[in-house]
Order: C-alpha cells, then sequence, then structure tokens
C-alpha cells in the first residue's frame, strides 16, 4: 500500500479511540480553514489610525476574498476600501515562498486603504489655497470621507500613536476614543519638550522629505496599478510614501463591520475576562454590524 493508501485507510477506520479521534478532526478542519479564509473571506482587525475615522482601531471587519479572483469581470472600482499585502515588505522571487509569504505567514502585515486612482490614470496632488487636493485626469476629485477632525499624537509606552480628536468635546466624552486627561496632557507636554507636532490639524500639507509636501506628486498609473491612501491623510503611511500598489497586491475587499471596540488589544477577549465592567464601556454600541463605505 502506498503512504496515500494507508492514510486513507486510517481516515475511514471506525471506531476511532480518543486521541485518534481529535487528530482526524484537526486534519480535517485546518485545511479547510485555510482554504475559506485564504480564498472565501477574511476577518480583520485595525490596528492603526490610517483609515479614520471610517475604520478605527479596535473594530473588526468581514472581507470578501473571492472576487479578486475575478477582478476582470469584477474590476476595482474608485473609493473601495481593499485589504492588501504589505507593499513595502521585499518578497522573495521563489515562486513556492513568495506564496507563503503572501498567505500564510503571519510575521508579515496586511495593510488596508483606500482606491484612489484606476490603472492608466493620471493622478496629481496638489496644495491649493493651504489644502491638498487631488485630480484624476484634470477632474478634481471630491473625497467626502476623508478625515475631516484633528488628529493627535498620544504616547503610550515610548511610542506616539495618533488618533482623531474632535475639538470642544470633553475627554471623556469623545466620539471615537475616550481619552484619559493625565494621559493627553503628558502627550502634548512631551511633544512640546521634543518640538514635536502634537496636534495635526486637518486639510492642511503632511510634511515630506527636501521640505515637499507629500500630498505633492505626479503620476501616470500604469495597466496594473493603483493609487491608495487612507482617509486619515495626517497620519497615513500610503502612495504618497510607497508609490502606486500593483493589482496582485490586493487579496480582499473590506465590506461589513461587526465589531467596534476602543482597545488597542488586539485579543479583546483578555479584556472581557480581565476587565469585564470596563470593556461593555468601550464598546462602541452605534458602529457594530454595518457596511463600510
Amino acid at each position: 500500500m502506498t503512504v496515500w493508501q494507508k492514510f486513507w485507510a486510517w481516515k475511514k477506520k471506525k471506531p476511532k479511540n480518543f486521541i485518534e479521534e481529535w487528530v482526524d478532526a484537526i486534519i480535517t478542519v485546518v485545511p479547510a480553514v485555510f482554504l475559506i479564509k485564504t480564498f472565501l473571506f477574511g476577518l480583520y482587525q485595525v490596528p492603526t489610525c490610517s483609515m479614520e475615522h471610517t475604520l478605527l482601531v479596535g473594530e473588526r471587519f468581514f472581507a470578501d476574498k473571492l472576487t479578486p479572483y475575478f477582478e476582470k469581470y469584477m474590476p476595482y472600482q474608485r473609493g473601495e476600501i481593499i485589504a492588501m499585502n504589505s507593499p513595502i515588505y521585499k518578497y522573495s522571487e521563489n515562486i513556492f515562498v513568495n506564496t507563503y509569504e503572501r498567505y500564510i505567514d503571519w510575521n508579515i502585515e496586511n495593510w488596508t486603504k483606500r482606491i484612489v486612482g484606476l490603472p492608466g490614470e493620471h493622478i496629481v496632488g496638489k496644495i491649493e489655497d493651504g489644502k491638498p487636493v487631488i485630480y484624476i485626469n484634470d477632474q478634481k476629485l471630491d473625497e467626502p470621507y476623508v478625515n475631516e477632525y484633528p488628529v493627535v499624537a498620544i504616547i503610550k509606552g515610548n511610542q506616539p500613536v495618533h488618533r482623531t480628536y474632535v475639538p470642544d468635546v470633553p475627554l471623556d466624552q469623545q466620539p471615537y476614543y475616550r481619552f484619559n486627561q493625565v494621559e493627553f496632557t503628558r502627550s502634548k507636554q512631551w511633544h512640546q519638550m521634543h518640538d514635536q507636532e502634537f496636534l495635526g490639524q486637518p486639510q492642511t500639507p503632511t510634511d515630506g522629505r527636501d521640505g515637499k509636501s507629500l500630498d505633492e506628486f505626479d503620476v501616470h498609473l500604469g495597466p496594473d496599478e493603483y493609487w491608495c491612501m487612507g482617509d486619515n491623510r495626517k497620519a497615513s503611511y500610503d502612495s504618497r510614501g510607497w508609490g502606486p500598489l500593483k493589482k496582485h497586491m490586493i487579496h480582499a475587499r473590506i465590506l461589513f463591520r461587526i465589531f467596534s471596540m476602543d482597545t488597542d488589544n488586539s485579543w479583546i477577549i483578555f479584556d472581557f475576562i480581565f476587565h469585564p465592567i470596563r470593556s461593555l464601556k468601550q464598546i462602541r454600541w452605534s458602529r457594530c454590524l454595518q457596511w463600510v463605505k
């Protein structure tokens, strides 16, 4: 008997003992879950603020992974929110290693951005009247989804994390993130001491290299290239920094918000176990179970 025949005979064996039943279940379930998560749909969480306030840190989303394989018949549209493989990771040229890196390796980040420019388009970023604007084939682009609120840099550990802040609303009543007064004040003082920006005003140019704004660019997209940007322009590392995105890097369309909670913790189950009352208060009930636009 071949190895495969021996395996199949064992698989059909009945009855199995307790350990064999568990092994059989794992052999069946793990490949099925992998195939579903790779080719049908995925569940994503938001770790950064680059898409605020459309997507917030602590939110979980359902994504369609099937239709990207039929992109020829269901092409990506301007304004769609997509999930992609990290555009700055240096992927292997070996097809097997590359496949592992793109579909299996959990150490390589997935990014989420909005499609702004489509293949073949001429996209230009300018500063007009002190505000960044985008032109597509000489037509000014209307972007109602861009974050209209300031962004503050809160110090957590030794690193600043950016969060949307609504002026004139008390810190403990903010609609997106609730801030601790001590933490807020300390972060502001830290940035003043280091001569860094604590509050980034919306609709203002973002500094780049050589004194040029990141919001100034002039790009002709290739036949398989997309220009992708975050809605939170003051705190998004996107095509302004790493250039056009190749089509094969896109692997999902973000469709539906399942859950929203004001937490940085990836494993929210532990929040509910150790701090159940606080966790319930952190849930953004009005943002749960919504289609994403």
